[in-house]
């Protein structure tokens, strides 16, 4: 084992110069991998592909083999970059300039991994072996179908006998600054497609036609006109928003034979996403006709109630920055709705200003305070 230096800006330099877009692993996956070896972690590249899926790799660390487990979780995989050439520097390039690091996946979220990777090799040369177990548990999938990546890793975990604990998923949950935002639940996500079928004919003679786009558009007032909660706790109210309205008719003098919409109802712990379903059919039945109705749940909403993880989280961002971040459950879905089946989890990361837009970046002194906020957690972790 070497306890040796690792910088936190450096390593991120190296993930981000390898174009790892989803679900493409471009040697990210390798450059962790070495340097965890390097300070005594034992590493399985695990790769999973389903029919009609892209196969995924993924890496599993763990140093130690007792109990406390904490876990550190994130992915590697980046979205697009989108043109490159509207870029103001190489978005692979992992550029430093005036204290900032850029390039995709600055913020989303290999500075996170960089930092915590850091943290671990100082706490190391410092005390030693932990009391437990710390382990890094990076998929290649989290950008994409989320199919090939966390959720097979837990499986495969589970059916070894491992156990974890805690985890803290390094997405970048703060809005504006570092020490904003833990994040200790998140919504459920659920998209539905709704296509209303008609009959095609002549906009001068409807009543020899049956229009359903008119029949779609009371389905949709319905919809987005009924609340569906006032928010509860720890949650927002829950949210329906029409995200595409399509009837695929150029001819203004012909009444379509069908109409579709699709939706995305972001939902909080008041409901499953079986209720939202249930409450959407209620409402488009009310209005009747034929129709289709396709539904897709991306997670179910999920809370870690405040306690020991998140108390030690709040404590440890306390420490180094010295604010109180607020305890949410605002965004979109990431990998902590797989891993909360498993342990207590809290995200807490970067600041996210840029995050998938074009010249994503972010100040090297908060991945540098980032790494010591993590530190902190491992010390307190351990010493509980």
């Amino acid at each position: 084992m070497s306890n040796q230096a690792v910088s936190p800006v450096k390593l991120a330099q190296e993930l981000i110069r390898c174009p790892s877009v989803t679900p493409a692993d471009a040697g990210a996956l390798d450059v962790l991998q070495g340097q965890l070896e390097a300070l005594g972690f034992a590493c399985h590249r695990l790769k999973f592909e389903e029919a009609g899926t892209e196969p995924v790799d993924n890496l599993y660390a763990r140093w130690g083999e007792a109990s406390p487990h904490l876990c550190f979780a994130g992915h590697t995989d980046v979205v697009p970059v989108g043109d490159p050439d509207a870029w103001s520097k190489d978005p692979f390039g992992g550029d430093v300039a005036d204290g900032t690091l850029w390039g995709r996946g600055a913020a989303d979220m290999k500075g996170a991994i960089a930092a915590f990777v850091a943290a671990v090799a100082r706490y190391q040369g410092r005390a030693g072996a932990p009391r437990g177990s710390i382990s890094l548990l990076i998929t290649g999938d989290e950008e994409g179908d989320a199919i090939n990546g966390t959720r097979k890793v837990l499986e495969w975990m589970a059916a070894r006998g491992e156990r974890l604990d805690a985890c803290v998923v390094g997405e970048p949950t703060n809005p504006l600054g570092l020490g904003d935002m833990v994040k200790i639940g998140r919504r459920g996500s659920l998209t539905a497609r709704l296509t209303v079928s008609g009959k095609q004919g002549h906009t001068a003679y409807p009543h020899l036609a049956d229009n359903p786009v008119h029949r779609l558009v009371r389905m949709l007032h319905g919809l987005t006109t009924t609340p569906l909660d006032e928010g509860s706790a720890h949650f927002p109210a829950s949210t329906l928003q029409v995200s595409t309205f399509d009837v695929g008719n150029s001819a203004s003098n012909v009444i379509p034979a069908q109409a579709t919409a699709v939706m995305n109802v972001r939902f909080n712990d008041l409901h499953t996403s079986r209720d939202i379903e249930s409450w959407m059919r209620k409402i488009i039945d009310a209005v009747g006709g034929t129709y289709r109705f396709d539904v897709r749940v991306s997670g179910e909403s999920f809370l870690t109630e405040p306690g020991p993880l998140s108390d030690m989280m709040v404590r440890a961002v306390e420490r180094v920055t010295g604010r109180t971040p607020d305890l949410s459950t605002t965004g979109g879905t990431s990998d902590a709705r797989f891993i909360k089946d498993y342990c207590p989890v809290a995200e807490f990361g970067l600041v996210g200003q840029t995050m998938h837009k074009v010249d994503e970046r972010v100040a090297t002194a908060d991945i540098e305070q980032l790494s010591q906020i993590y530190e902190t957690l491992i010390e307190d972790y351990f010493a509980a």
